[in-house]
């Protein structure tokens, strides 16, 4: 009862934020550790052993080399190259989001969207249009992409630790087709609803000024080597938690005039909150509250794998509305292991967690606040006096998140039941 307590307040304050996530989940872990190391109910070992270091180590290198490769002036270098080849304004914007989506596959959605925005704002002003469809689309774009690769984004991080899998894996698992190729059908499908139901009829022909960029192409090089050696590293004999940290270092290297910055810019918040419900879940796992939790939730299926997928797929949009993806992911992952397990574990294992990330990474556009990426580009907009309504934002987010969730939800289906 102590521990549900412990963790129904921390997920009550993550929720609220009104407490910085940072304060609300090391505070919640240090208060479990005090209570339960004295009663062996939780030893030191599984302390430590409930702290994914492998997702921190790549949280930490990539986030870092993100920060960099923001101010590289490559990412902006290939966008003002796209739009310069784009037909009309529909084109345009289109052609913004998919680099949106190509960069969040691999980097920060955050930080893809500060880079992206300057120059969709840009585009706006040139064709006389209201900047809430470009910021907000690619805000969108961003959250499309979080399971295309396992460095997308936090949650995918800690789905390959719970999983055992690599980089590869992300594409081709038991001999089947992975998450990641599903995650970029779905995000296709996404990105086309966007040009469908609003970018096509936008048809002002875009001129762009030629600006002279500075690019460095290292931060590139250090990119494309983190990425290959993640996908080999089962050759190389390094853990990927390594390659991050080694990914990181030399990150720091390479930005080392900026490095008060890069400091500053860290998202340490959302690092030490990882650290401390990686506890927090380790001591609901401990007493059984989650096996408990992963057979109610099972039950609603009624022994119906078929359901069991649905039930896990959309209630993960529902709660990602309004629940930070991260405490979300760490709990319901041994909840949908639990469940499958019930049902006859097997490939339904990886279908219900993969369910739950497209369910929690795609469905946090379907409200404002739903994703951080989305929270950004709202304060962007109304720092520019643009107010950001509810029904607007709807009519934007809507058809494409509950189409693209949608499709994934049936290639699950399909491929993994």
């Amino acid at each position: 009862m102590i521990v549900l307590l412990v963790f129904l307040a921390c997920y009550g304050l993550a929720i609220s934020r009104k407490v910085k996530l940072a304060y609300v989940g090391i505070s919640s872990a240090a208060l479990l550790i005090f209570l339960l190391l004295p009663t062996k109910a939780m030893t030191p070992e599984e302390v430590l052993n409930s702290i994914r270091w492998n997702v921190l180590g790549i949280y930490w290198g990539f986030m870092m080399l993100s920060i960099v490769f923001s101010e590289s002036g490559v990412p902006k270098h290939l966008a003002r190259h796209v739009l310069h080849h784009t037909k009309n304004e529909g084109v345009a914007l289109l052609a913004l989001c998919a680099i949106t989506a190509f960069l969040s596959s691999f980097l920060e959605n955050v930080g893809v969207v500060l880079i992206m925005a300057p120059i969709a704002l840009e585009v706006a002003r040139k064709t006389k249009s209201s900047p809430l469809l470009y910021l907000i689309s690619i805000a969108i774009s961003s959250n499309m992409v979080t399971t295309v690769s396992m460095i997308a984004d936090p949650p995918a991080i800690i789905l390959a630790s719970e999983a055992g899998m690599s980089f590869l894996d992300f594409y081709w698992f038991q001999s089947r087709i992975g998450l990641g190729v599903i995650s970029i059908v779905a995000a296709l499908v996404g990105l086309a609803t966007l040009y469908l139901c609003h970018f096509k009829k936008m048809k002002t022909r875009v001129q762009l000024e030629e600006e002279e960029i500075k690019t460095n192409y290292l931060p590139t090089v250090v990119f494309i080597a983190g990425v290959t050696a993640l996908a080999l590293n089962s050759y190389l004999g390094v853990g990927p938690g390594v390659i991050g940290v080694i990914i990181g270092l030399l990150s720091l290297i390479l930005g080392f005039r900026d490095l008060p910055k890069m400091v500053r810019e860290f998202d340490w918040n959302s690092f030490f909150f990882i650290i401390g419900i990686f506890i927090v879940i380790g001591a609901v796992d401990e007493v059984g509250i989650l096996g408990d939790l992963a057979k109610a939730i099972g039950g609603l299926g009624l022994n119906n794998p078929v359901l069991t997928l649905a039930i896990f797929v959309w209630l993960s949009v529902a709660l990602s509305s309004f629940i930070d993806n991260v405490p979300f992911t760490v709990l319901m992952l041994p909840v949908a292991r639990g469940a499958a397990l019930a049902l006859g574990g097997g490939s339904l294992t990886y279908a219900l967690m993969y369910g739950t990330l497209v369910g929690t990474g795609i469905g946090g556009n379907l409200t404002l606040v739903g994703a951080t990426a989305n929270v950004f580009a709202a304060g962007l907009l109304e720092k520019r006096g643009h107010r950001v309504r509810l029904k607007d934002y709807l009519k934007i987010s809507l058809a494409p998140t509950i189409l693209a969730v949608l499709v994934a939800h049936l290639m699950l289906q399909m491929l993994w039941i």
